[in-house]
């Protein structure tokens, strides 16, 4: 079982991203996936920029996958993307159905993202055919529609991709056209100002009563927890999961890692650091508890 370094949902300034990946690329990890994902006008690092590391990161043997946005919005954007997919070194990993489209007119291989929205084999197929060559499945769907679609997916025929489960971090819900962050500052979004990278890890939202509730990400909202699938591990197993992907975070995140590390080749089930995901189990994803 593989360990990837999922895109970085947050906005960092240019020198704490470079130095992130710069220690991340010495963690025990298979895969690295680099690239905006969330807003186009998050540009500390541009496109040039992001290439670049893409290809230094790429020297230390660990495999570099290029993430692009989940919503694209705008021609420039498309731009962007175009760029991504005809520089040919590196998978990409589609976050939307113009990047397929894009993969598939060039014969790029790519991973399917969680915000492409796969909910029958039928679809899995079609990436299939196209080029995907790894599936990462929504963060709202758990261990039996995953297996469901898989077997229904081999049994019509079809040789089953790798297989890429969100382990740890903050699950992206939604993805709206309109910023949240801006709107939660009561600024419009064409002048935001970038507040989002006064916020490392997300705007945190509490409910009336001062319950944490949400984390705001520009156009994205997250859900408070910290979801951690590593006392699942024996399940993600027996479902024949390729990959644990893990979120960066601001802080901790070697710990994080090399955790996650131990516990791949361990008999025993790992504590669990951080909150228990209840879409795995098709439960709410948020569980109240007293």
């Amino acid at each position: 079982m593989k360990i990837s370094l999922g895109p970085l949902q947050y906005f960092w300034p240019r020198e704490r991203t470079l130095a992130f990946y710069r220690e991340a690329i010495h963690w025990p990890l298979d895969v690295v996936y680099l690239g905006e994902t969330v807003c186009s006008k998050r540009r500390e690092l541009r496109t040039a920029d992001w290439l670049a590391l893409a290809e230094e990161l790429a020297a230390s043997g660990k495999q570099i996958v290029l993430s692009t946005l989940a919503l694209i919005e705008a021609e420039s954007e498309l731009g962007v993307l175009d760029r991504q997919v005809s520089h040919g070194g590196f998978w990409i990993e589609a976050n939307d159905l113009s990047a397929v489209q894009l993969c598939r007119e060039k014969g790029r291989p790519f991973v399917a993202g969680p915000s492409l929205n796969v909910y029958n084999h039928r679809a899995l197929a079609m990436l299939a055919e196209d080029g995907m060559r790894r599936w990462v499945p929504g963060v709202e769907q758990g261990r039996t529609l995953i297996g469901e679609l898989k077997q229904a997916f081999v049994a019509a025929g079809g040789a089953m991709p790798e297989l890429e489960v969100t382990a740890w971090g903050r699950l992206p819900l939604s993805y709206s056209a309109r910023c949240f962050t801006a709107r939660a500052l009561d600024v419009p979004k064409d002048q935001c100002g970038f507040r989002c990278i006064d916020h490392p890890d997300g705007m945190p939202l509490a409910t009336r009563e001062g319950r944490p509730f949400l984390r705001i990400n520009g156009i994205s909202v997250q859900g408070e927890e910290t979801t951690d699938l590593g006392p699942e591990l024996p399940e993600l197993r027996a479902l024949g999961v390729d990959i644990l992907r893990l979120y960066p975070q601001a802080e901790g995140m070697e710990a994080v890692v090399r955790h996650f590390d131990e516990a791949r080749t361990s008999a025993s089930v790992p504590p669990r650091l951080g909150q228990r995901n209840g879409y795995w189990h098709g439960e709410p994803g948020m569980r109240m508890q007293a």
